[in-house]
């Protein structure tokens, strides 16, 4: 795919989100735009049932009202134990309004109640008691309405929700989501090694191999 613009919209008003896809963009000949950028914007309502339904819904509204191409993503966090959820309501798993704190003492509380799901901690080993297989999920959707096509991409990161938060960097989850491969949860990785294995890394990754430069490679 080759947009019909020398820009993209990304369907958001995080300034580090715009920031990480901007250098990701550029060296394919892209310049990015936020919401931030735009007024009388409309409403976006989420009422997808998976990710990739939500992705597809930001950029189809966005999209068709500034008739330009828009990228947006939808990600969260699914936890076996709890089939699935929180799923597409990660973000607001406790409330509309809830803050990372609150999301993730809800998980614990949640998982406390399934105890059959948690592997009991090897005596005299650092790792964590796990509590349940989770894994993390990043959809993205491109839709570029004067070509009238669209891309898109789904990742996932594969690990555990441990029972105790481990970590200072990240967001959202990232304390509780523990990789055993490398012992260490999301919120315990430098920049480098969270870009080289999370899910948001690997769609976008996936995605920008299947985007044409302005240059026609």
């Amino acid at each position: 795919m080759r947009l019909q613009s020398n820009f993209v919209v990304i369907a958001t008003r995080n300034e580090g989100k715009v920031k990480e896809f901007a250098k990701l963009f550029e060296p394919k000949g892209y310049k990015v735009r936020s919401l931030a950028d735009y007024s009388d914007l409309p409403e976006i309502v989420e009422s997808g049932a998976t990710f990739a339904e939500n992705a597809r819904i930001k950029a189809q509204v966005i999209s068709a009202h500034l008739h330009v191409p828009v990228l947006a993503d939808d990600s969260g966090l699914c936890v076996a134990a709890l089939d699935g959820v929180p799923g597409v309501y990660s973000a607001r798993f406790a409330g509309e309004a809830a803050t990372d704190v609150e999301n993730n003492a809800k998980l614990l509380r949640e998982l406390s109640e399934r105890p059959s799901f948690a592997h009991e901690q090897t005596p005299g080993s650092e790792q964590p008691k796990l509590l349940s297989e989770a894994a993390f999920v990043c959809a993205l959707a491109l839709i570029d309405p004067v070509a009238n096509e669209i891309i898109e991409a789904e990742e996932r990161c594969e690990g555990y929700i441990i029972s105790e938060p481990r970590g200072e960097s990240g967001f959202g989850y990232d304390p509780l989501f523990y990789i055993p491969e490398i012992g260490k949860t999301m919120a315990e990785l430098t920049v480098e090694e969270k870009n080289e294995m999370s899910h948001r890394a690997k769609a976008l990754r996936q995605f920008l191999d299947r985007l044409s430069s302005d240059t026609g490679d």
